[in-house]
């Protein structure tokens, strides 16, 4: 196992700055790219992300390790960022992930975990039975695929413009080899 939550916090209270850093103050279009019908881009992604700090890893950590007898997870609604993201700017957005980010991994240190709670379970109402290293480690690389993601679409956007180089650029070539 690779699993270190010391290293998952490091890195993911690194993830917002990341994404600060790469949108923030960026002309309208930059946020609204994306790789074609029913894909995100940057503006969804990071609704999407606040959504999960609000109702996924920590909550779903709390269940885990709470007393109660059920413990199923909410369903998480991986589109809610379309209705709680009206009206806000990218900018708002980028801000209110890394405040909420923030607070969560402050909690999720206080909770001081043993290896013992990390084998603590809860039920997953698609997966079933998920233990809370796995809900942590999730957390750690969802943040980091949606960075990927972001990246992905924003590379696709000059594939057109970049000429000869095209063959150089893998993520280009990427399914035509």
């Amino acid at each position: 196992m690779n699993f270190h939550l010391d290293k998952s916090i490091e890195l993911l209270a690194r993830t917002p700055q990341a994404y600060k850093t790469l949108f923030t103050g960026l002309q309208y279009d930059w946020a609204h790219i994306n790789e074609g019908a029913n894909t995100w881009n940057a503006f969804d992604i990071v609704g999407h992300l606040i959504h999960g700090e609000q109702t996924d890893w920590i909550p779903r950590g709390r269940i885990i390790l709470g007393n109660q007898a059920d413990k199923t997870f909410v369903p998480f609604d991986r589109f809610a960022q379309e209705q709680l993201s009206v009206g806000t700017t990218l900018d708002e957005l980028l801000e209110e992930f890394d405040q909420l980010q923030q607070a969560n991994l402050q909690e999720l240190k206080s909770w001081n975990l043993s290896p013992t709670d990390l084998t603590k379970t809860g039920i997953h109402p698609d997966l079933g039975t998920v233990t809370l290293q796995e809900l942590l480690a999730t957390w750690t690389i969802h943040d980091m695929a949606h960075l990927n993601q972001i990246s992905r679409a924003l590379v696709k956007h000059y594939a057109q413009d970049v000429g000869p180089w095209h063959q150089y650029i893998r993520l280009l070539r990427d399914g035509q080899d």
